[in-house]
């Protein structure tokens, strides 16, 4: 089918990039591409600018944004990048000229603006950067590697003149997620010659790093397109994590590896022209610098004699009968997309529907069709936010207001601000608010909620608007009376979703932060596919399901113990699938 993915079988250019959803084995890839290149006699330098890197984990090492020498792999030095860090001192940067000059409710709006994921992008952007367009690092290393390269969206502001206008200050919309780069105008000239670099076909590659599955690949196929469209042509699939065969008498490894092949089989359209190469799934932890050197080589046996730290694993009838016992009239599933939260709010509904409640289930999942998954009736009713609906309808309502005072540049800044999640968020938050308000006599369980960053953008957006008496951008009165109902943790709770894998666990920790920022309550977390609780007869998927239990133990560490876990299941969750996981 596809050639395993062999660094030293492929031409390599001087600088490749891995990109993908997270969770999907993008830093382990992008370290054992660095090990064998560097193992194979290249000199590499390896840079990882991924909020969630767990670099340190894999190499065992501390690392600094400076570059550390990898004692048992000569040829490779290693940079830790704190996109974070880089975020903070980015955002001073912008604000430092108007901190005194302007109200203070204005440098708050300004402020939240810049403290999105997009501006972390940024910022984690400004910081490698360096490394390519630096002459004495090109000539010192044969390869440079980047462990998450900037999206689409981004490249395409760093492309905008208006981008490095100074005119945040005048900007009225009130969703803007990037801000501008008037605080780093000094790198106008660098960030244009690190673009022009990444869209050279000679000098960089862009790996998209997949799992099998339909959620990742569908992402690696809109980061292909978004990139393809501003220039970024050499670019190829990596799909990692393949079963390579299901084993005898264990319907668990033959649901896997049947899920997996149809993932294959039904690769998204866009890919199908795009050089693909796999990855075989590996039974152990991809942590420790020989384990990552036979990543992609062989699987190896590894004892995992890892304890579970409590002997409490909840299913999900605990969660749903807590929440039913408290009174909970407005629950939010909300995790990183592919971690399950569709089926966990369906699953959430139907339980507490049977318990007598009138439940009212919403998703703004594109690929959610809830009625396929659970039959409204039984005091169930169902809904659907459609998403580039109500993005469409927000942004012609702020580009229609800016066109009156704005010039063709800085809307085409505004457009292009438009595109960020956070805007999205927002576009799509005013239609929660409408759902929401049938919480006065029915539980309402939505699917993705906005995060703590999106609601206290409008919180300071309000303060904002009020300050400068605009009305571009106001917030409706149903979105007013929203926040302070999100933030009464006695009507409502926040279930956060998860996978027992390292990425997943620290974007959801970084979720959680978030929601604390905003004054937004979150007890409960549930941990999704579990093959640690299945009962794999499969001597592989058992020793690859004792890799869960670190990550187990640290959602119980974090949630205290407020935590439930769901089996990894081959079937479809529907109708009686969902009332099997309620009853465990």
């Amino acid at each position: 089918m596809y050639k395993l993915f062999d660094p030293e079988d492929i031409q390599m250019t001087k600088y490749i990039f891995f990109t993908g959803k997270g969770g999907v084995g993008k830093t382990s890839t992008a370290c054992a591409t660095a090990i064998t290149l560097a193992d194979s006699g290249k000199n590499v330098l390896l840079i990882s600018t991924d909020p969630a890197s767990n670099l340190q984990d894999v190499f065992k090492v501390e690392l600094n944004n400076k570059g550390t020498a990898i004692k048992e792999v000569p040829n490779l030095t290693v940079v830790n990048l704190n996109p974070e860090e880089a975020a903070k001192e980015y955002r001073e940067a912008v604000l430092a000229p108007y901190r005194g000059k302007l109200p203070e409710s204005v440098i708050v709006n300004m402020e939240e603006q810049l403290s999105g994921s997009c501006t972390v992008e940024i910022a984690a952007f400004n910081e490698f950067s360096s490394f390519i367009t630096d002459e004495n690092i090109r000539k010192k290393y044969d390869n440079i590697i980047f462990d998450t390269a900037p999206t689409g969206h981004t490249l395409r502001m760093l492309q905008l003149p208006s981008a490095w206008s100074n005119f945040i200050s005048e900007s009225t919309h009130g969703a803007s997620c990037l801000g501008q780069l008037a605080g780093l105008e000094d790198k106008k000239e660098i960030y244009k010659e690190a673009v022009k670099a990444l869209a050279d076909l000679k000098t960089t590659t862009l790996i998209l790093v997949s799992r099998p599955e339909y959620s990742p690949l569908k992402e690696a196929e809109r980061a292909y397109l978004e990139l393809k469209a501003i220039g970024i042509n050499n670019q190829f699939l990596v799909i990692n994590g393949i079963l390579q065969k299901s084993f005898e008498n264990d319907e668990i490894s033959s649901a896997l590896y049947g899920r997996q092949q149809s993932a294959i089989k039904n690769i998204p359209e866009n890919l199908k022209n795009i050089k693909i190469y796999k990855i075989p799934l590996r039974s152990y932890n991809v942590t420790g610098i020989n384990n990552v050197r036979m990543m992609l080589k062989e699987d190896i046996k590894e004892d995992n004699d890892n304890k579970l730290s409590t002997e409490d694993l909840k299913g999900i009838k605990s969660l749903i009968d807590e929440l039913y016992l408290n009174k909970k009239k407005v629950i939010f599933t909300m995790g990183k997309g592919g971690v399950g939260k569709t089926t966990l709010a369906a699953t959430i509904a139907l339980g507490l529907s049977e318990k007598g409640v009138r439940v009212h289930l919403a998703t703004t999942d594109p690929a959610a069709h809830l009625k396929f998954v659970i039959s409204e009736g039984n005091n169930i009713t169902l809904s659907k936010i459609d998403e580039k609906e109500e993005l469409e309808k927000y942004k012609e309502e702020v580009l229609k207001k800016a066109e009156e005072t704005m010039s063709e540049e800085d809307l085409a800044y505004i457009d292009e601000d438009l595109r960020s999640p956070c805007t999205q968020e927002i576009a799509v938050f005013r239609a929660f608010a409408d759902i929401v308000d049938r919480a006065e006599n029915e539980v309402v369980v939505i699917d993705t909620a906005p995060t703590g960053h999106t609601l206290l953008l409008l919180d300071s957006t309000q303060s904002y608007n009020k300050e400068i008496q605009r009305s571009e951008g106001d917030i409706p009165e149903s979105v007013l009376k929203l926040l302070p109902r999100l933030k009464n943790e006695k009507e409502t709770e926040v279930v956060i979703v998860t996978l027992p894998e390292a990425t997943p666990v620290y974007e959801a920790m970084r979720l959680q932060d978030d929601l604390k920022r905003a004054g937004i309550n979150n007890k409960w977390w549930v941990i999704n596919s579990s093959l640690f609780i299945t009962n794999t007869k499969s001597d592989f998927l058992k020793v690859k399901s004792k890799s869960e239990i670190e990550w187990i133990n640290k959602v119980n560490e974090i949630s205290h113990g407020n935590f439930a876990v769901v089996p990894w299941s081959g079937g479809e969750l529907k109708g009686e699938g969902l009332r099997k996981l309620i009853n465990g």
